[in-house]
Parts: structure tokens; sequence; C-alpha cells
């Protein structure tokens, strides 16, 4: 079984900066897949960034330019820097681990942007 923990959130002012952490454990294989969600109330869950094995990312269009989306394997955590925050990106932050066919959900963390 899989656990995936997130951390990092917070309350930040415009323009101010975040790092989010997501630390999994358990049983999963080595190759696996790494992403950020977030879901604001009433939308639709969106992919923030991704990030595979190899190092390839993907980002959504809104955070492209913003945030960065890295890995430590050895740690079996994944990041996600947050620059240059908007009140936009007030939601709940969600990691999710794919591994083996599998998705995997953490119980996310709360980013408020605010002054």
């Amino acid at each position: 079984q899989v656990q995936l923990v997130e951390s990092g959130g917070g309350l930040v002012q415009p323009g101010g900066s975040l790092r989010l952490s997501c630390a999994a454990s358990g049983s999963f294989f080595n190759v696996n897949t790494m992403v950020w969600y977030r879901q604001a109330p009433g939308n639709e869950l969106e992919l923030v960034a991704r990030i595979i094995n190899g190092g390839s990312t993907n980002y959504a269009d809104s955070v492209k330019g913003r945030f960065t989306i890295s890995r430590a394997n050895a740690k079996n955590t994944v990041y996600l820097q947050m620059n240059r925050l908007k009140t936009e990106d007030t939601t709940v932050y969600y990691c999710q681990l794919i591994t083996g066919g599998i998705n995997n959900w953490g119980k996310g963390t709360l980013v408020t942007v605010s002054s």
C-alpha cells in the first residue's frame, strides 16, 4: 500500500513563493510518475505539473514559468516550487503517484494566496 503525505501549504501574499513537498512511502515500483493536481471549489480537477522518472516534465499553461516540479528519487519525494503566486492559485493541491497502473493520492495541502 502506498501512502502520500503533502506538506508546505500555507498563507502567502501575492507575488510570494511556497514549496510543496509530497513524500511517498510503502510499496511501489521505482518506475513511476508523480503529479501535482489542484481543485478549487466548484471547479474540475486541474493537472498542475507532472514528472516522470527520467525527469521529463509537463505543466499547465496557467503555471508555466512560475512553478517548477522536481523529484528526489532517493527520498521518494516530489516537490512543487511555486513562485510569483497569484490569488487564483488559491486552492487545495494534491499529489498523485502513478505506479503499476494504479493511481495513488494524498489528502492535499491548502495554499492560500491573499494580501
